[in-house]
Formats: C-alpha cells, sequence, structure tokens
C-alpha cells in the first residue's frame, strides 16, 4: 500500500468545487506536481414508445428473442418507458397523421417480413413527428422563389434525422421501394427550403434506413445494393451525417456476413490495434485531450463529487472506492474540496478497483500521493486487483469502522449488462460494503431491446448526437475525436447492431431500468442538492458549445445531453 501520513489542518470554509475559466475555452484542473501540471480526467462514452403490438408477432423477433433469453437481464422490466423528447414526438403525431391523410393514399405492398417495416414506420413516426414544426419554419416553394433573399438555417443532425425518417415514413406508405431518392409527395410538403447539402445528407440517411430495414427483413441482396450506395457517398473524415453513415453501414455489412455465414474472427482486425477502452483508463494524450474539450465529461466528474463532499461534510475519515480511477482527475478534485473544509480530515483513503493492470494504475497513486501533499491532506492508496467481478470481496478492502465509505462507480454498471451473475455479486458486495452514497454515471440508452429494428434506430439518433456533439466540441483532427469515432463508437455501433446472443455484449439501458434493478438490492435514489445540479451548469457554461448542452432531470437523478437528446445519466444512490 502507498501511504502519505502527512498531516494539516485547514480552517478554510465550505464552498462549492472550485471551477474557473474564461469562457468559452475551458480551463483543465490544475495539479501542482513538483513544479508541473500533472493528471488527466477521462471521458465519461432514446427510448421509444411501445411496438410491442407492431413486433410481437413477428417472426423474426420471435427467433431474436429465443436467442438473447439469458442475456437481455432486464427482461422482466419494462424497457419502453417514454423518455421526455420521445413523448413530444408522440404528442405530434396526430398533426403528422392528418398531413398524410392530405395525399392520396397508395394500398403499400406486402413482402416477406413485413410486420418488421411496418413496426419501423411505427417507430420512426415517433421519430419524424417533429418535422411538422420544422416545416412551418420554412417558406413554400412558391414563397422561397419570391423570397430569394430568404437565407436557409442550419439543420442540426437530428432535424436531418427526423427529416429523413418523414421521407422513409413517406416512401413506404406509398409503395416506393425504399428509393433513396425523396418522394414527390413527401418533397412538397416537408422538404421545401432544403440545401442542397442537406437533401443529399436527407438522401444518404434514407438510404440507410432503407438498408436497415432489408436487413431486418432478411432481404440480404437489396440491403447489401443500398449499402454500396451508402459506402459511395459515406466517409469516415467527412460531415457528420456522412461520418455517422460510414459507421453505421459497416455495423450492418458484418450483420449480413453474420447472418449470411460469411464473418470470420478477422473482421475489422485493422481497426481493433488500438483499444481505446484501455486508452480511455489509463494516461495519454487522447484522454486528456477528450477531457479538456467535452463538457459533459467535465460536468459529470465535478457534480458526482460535489455530492460525495456534501454527504461527507463531518466525516473525519473518508474511503473511496473507485471503479474508474483511471487518471484520477475526480480524486484531486475531491481533495481540493476537503482540504477547503471548516474541518480537516484526518485521514482520506482512496481504493481502486481494476480487472485490467495493477502497474497501470501505481503511476496515478503515486501522482495523488503527491497532489495529497500540497494539499496537506493525509492520503493512503490501494489497489484491489481482480482477474474477474466474481472474485470481488469485502475482504479485499482495508475498512476502518470510523471511516464514512463511498463508491464512486462511473459507467461500470453497463459494462456487466451482459453478465448478469457478476452484476448481481457485484451488487451484493457493495451493499455489504454498506457505503454512505454511491455514484453511478451512465449512458442514457436503449440498447438492449431484443428486437434489431428498433435497436438500430435507438443507435442511429443516440450516436449522430454524440458525433454532432464531439464535431461542435472538437476540431476535426482533434486525436481525441479520431480515437472516439474511428475506434470506441465504431466498436460499439457494432456490437449494437452487428451482434445477437452472448456476442452483443453493449447493452446500455435508461435510468428507469436501473431503479427497478437497484429497487431488488434495497437502494434509493438521492436528490441532488441545488449546489451540485448548479455545480454542473457552472461547468457548462464555461465552454463555448456549453449552451447547447442540456440538464434535465429523470425522478431525482441527472439527464445530461446534446440539444434536447439524453446521452448520460448521474445518480445517486444509498443502500437501506
Amino acid at each position: 500500500m502507498l501511504r502519505d501520513e502527512q498531516y494539516h489542518q485547514s480552517g478554510s470554509h465550505e464552498r462549492l468545487i472550485s471551477f474557473k475559466g474564461n469562457k468559452g475555452s475551458p480551463k483543465q484542473y490544475r495539479e501542482e506536481e513538483d513544479g508541473r501540471n500533472s493528471g488527466a480526467a477521462d471521458p465519461g462514452s432514446s427510448n421509444l414508445g411501445s411496438l410491442g403490438e407492431g413486433l410481437s408477432s413477428s417472426k423474426y423477433l420471435q427467433q431474436h428473442q429465443q436467442v438473447s433469453n439469458g442475456y437481455g437481464f432486464f427482461d422482466d422490466v419494462n424497457f419502453d418507458v417514454d423518455s421526455p423528447p420521445v413523448q413530444q414526438c408522440f404528442d405530434e403525431m396526430s398533426k403528422l397523421s392528418k398531413l398524410h391523410s392530405e395525399t392520396p393514399a397508395v394500398e403499400p405492398r406486402k413482402e416477406a417480413g413485413s410486420s418488421v417495416q411496418y413496426a419501423s414506420l411505427e417507430l420512426l413516426n415517433s421519430y419524424g413527428s417533429g418535422v411538422k414544426r420544422l416545416s412551418e419554419l420554412r417558406p413554400s416553394p412558391s414563397q422561397a422563389r419570391v423570397e430569394s433573399s430568404w437565407t436557409r438555417p442550419k439543420l442540426s443532425i437530428d432535424e436531418i434525422l427526423k427529416t429523413a425518417a418523414v421521407n422513409f415514413i413517406s416512401s413506404s406508405s406509398h409503395g416506393v421501394d425504399g428509393s433513396p431518392i425523396l418522394s414527390g409527395a413527401a418533397h412538397g410538403v416537408y422538404f421545401s427550403g432544403l440545401t442542397d447539402d442537406q437533401m443529399t445528407d436527407v438522401e444518404l440517411l434514407v438510404s440507410l434506413l432503407s438498408a436497415a430495414e432489408s436487413v431486418g427483413n432478411q432481404q440480404f441482396e437489396r440491403a447489401s445494393r443500398l449499402l454500396s450506395q451508402c459506402e459511395f457517398l459515406s466517409s469516415p473524415d467527412a460531415c457528420t451525417v456522412q461520418r455517422v453513415v460510414h459507421y453505421f453501414t459497416e455495423a450492418l455489412r458484418e450483420r449480413i456476413d453474420r447472418e449470411t455465414g460469411n464473418f470470420t474472427s478477422n473482421y475489422f482486425k485493422e481497426k481493433q490495434a488500438c483499444d481505446l477502452n484501455e486508452a480511455m483508463k489509463y494516461g495519454n494524450p487522447i484522454t486528456l485531450s477528450f477531457y479538456q474539450d467535452i463538457p459533459l465529461s467535465q460536468a459529470s466528474h465535478f457534480t458526482g463529487i460535489q455530492a460525495i463532499v456534501e454527504h461527507v461534510a463531518t466525516a473525519k475519515k473518508i474511503h473511496m472506492i473507485d471503479f474508474g480511477l483511471r487518471h484520477g482527475v475526480h480524486s484531486t478534485i475531491l481533495m481540493q474540496a476537503l482540504a477547503a473544509r471548516h474541518e480537516a480530515v484526518e485521514h482520506l483513503k482512496i481504493t481502486a478497483v481494476t480487472t485490467t493492470s495493477r502497474s497501470k494504475l501505481e503511476p496515478t497513486g503515486t501522482r495523488l500521493l503527491s497532489f495529497a501533499r500540497t494539499m496537506k491532506i493525509p492520503l493512503s492508496f490501494d489497489i484491489v486487483m481482480i482477474g474477474d467481478m466474481l472474485d470481488l470481496r469485502e475482504e479485499l478492502f482495508e475498512l476502518d469502522g470510523e471511516e464514512e465509505v463511498v463508491v464512486y462507480a462511473p459507467l461500470l454498471m453497463t459494462t456487466l449488462v451482459a453478465q448478469r451473475d457478476r452484476l448481481d455479486h457485484l451488487m451484493s458486495v457493495l451493499k455489504n460494503l454498506d457505503p454512505c452514497l454511491m455514484v453511478m454515471a451512465e449512458v442514457e440508452a436503449n440498447h438492449n431491446s431484443p428486437a434489431f429494428v428498433n435497436r438500430f434506430i435507438e443507435a442511429l439518433f443516440f450516436y449522430s448526437a454524440y458525433f454532432d456533439f464531439l464535431a461542435s466540441c472538437m476540431e476535426n483532427d482533434n486525436p481525441g475525436r479520431i480515437a472516439a469515432e474511428t475506434v470506441f463508437f465504431s466498436r460499439c455501433i457494432r456490437n449494437i447492431v452487428a451482434t445477437e446472443g452472448a456476442d452483443r455484449t453493449t447493452r446500455h439501458v435508461k435510468i428507469g431500468v436501473w431503479r427497478s434493478y437497484f429497487a431488488r438490492f434495497g437502494l434509493v435514489e438521492t436528490e441532488f442538492s441545488a449546489a451540485a445540479t448548479y455545480q454542473a451548469r457552472l461547468v457548462l457554461d464555461q465552454f463555448s458549445c456549453g449552451s447547447s448542452c442540456t440538464i434535465d432531470t429523470d425522478g431525482k437523478s441527472l439527464i445530461m445531453g446534446w440539444k434536447g437528446t439524453p446521452l448520460h445519466s448521474l445518480s445517486i444512490w444509498k443502500f437501506m
């Protein structure tokens, strides 16, 4: 165990965790170690209305439900809890239906696997209904000719996606065979005023949606033709829409290969040379770049630590069990805040839990001990190395009956969604440790549906928002952005879209599902204080793109998103 027993009492008053910087440019947290900056932090990685009636009778879905049994570990929990943006879409569906009724009805063709097609139409209706508002903001074709000086608005990728969804719905309901060319009926009603580039983006996304529908119907030859168009028109280093389409096209190609028996273990092997998840855990410039430029990452760290500080306000001895130490910058934030308390901390202990490499965390421990000396905080640092989460035991932690135990678990639970036994074991161990608080940060998305069509559309909207988020916060050549997109997000998209059963390990679920699961272990959700919520907004305001970041609530949890699309949840829990 690494220890530093130096101690100094501080009489400073309690306050919000300090985050200073000029508005418009983030200021990284500074650690003083031998006169140099040290330490960096790691970054953190939509539910739909009920589709049960449309999909439950599908032979395709029944097959995949059988395959996924045993892996969809929340099978007994309702997955169709509406999130606010989706509910808003449903509220506008009647308006969209009225617009469709004004055009001549054409009886759609009935094809094999059409139940999947009609389910996808219902699903996209919930997203695409928001385009009614967009169409009202643009002039009609005649107005556009008269008002030649009218400036076309720049659409977000979410608006482009919704526009593509409406065109896809219109094309399908009018009997158009998944054509990527905008149908006349849809064009006149929804798309007047689009620029040429925006129209190209919409057509590209319609091709992608048509390809996904064909894959869902196991029409692989047709899907392959559509994917060839997508491959030709998309690129991993072009505009946001093209980047998104590129990676989802790769995922659909892999799914076709898996289902037709052409998949090999070396698929996309060249993209697996760098494991970004490992890179994010331990120090390198990519991690630092990502953390410096992404406001939601910093907001989550500062707000979570603010909650911990408030719940150990009078504790003399504090023990933080950290399942996401990585660089340990959130630990330096904690030490800075504790040093400013009225009553000094007698002892702070940090125990990092890892299943990968003890040696990679030891330098982080050394830096934390050095930083603790500058803060005059007595710190003990330990590492609990386990080969498997099932190896975790209470006796591995050096506990003191006088200390307050807190658990910091960023992006931990989602890694165990596909391993129910390990997740249950982890929760049992945490309950026996009896922490006064557990802070959890997770991906706020529903990527665990057994239905491929549902999962594809959910992932498409989620990762499109995330790519748009990165594009607004980071330059094209930013190494953090490049690595995140080409390796980490690419892998997640392929795993969500291309795989089933035990191979599908990326199974994000929303906070409502976690809430139901945690209730089995006696966890009670705790509300963030006004100060903690203010802390999150304060951090976001330091970034030029922070005004487009949103903070909402779901129950007592904070939902952090981009332009209204949820991306991450932050919650605090107590065992009762």
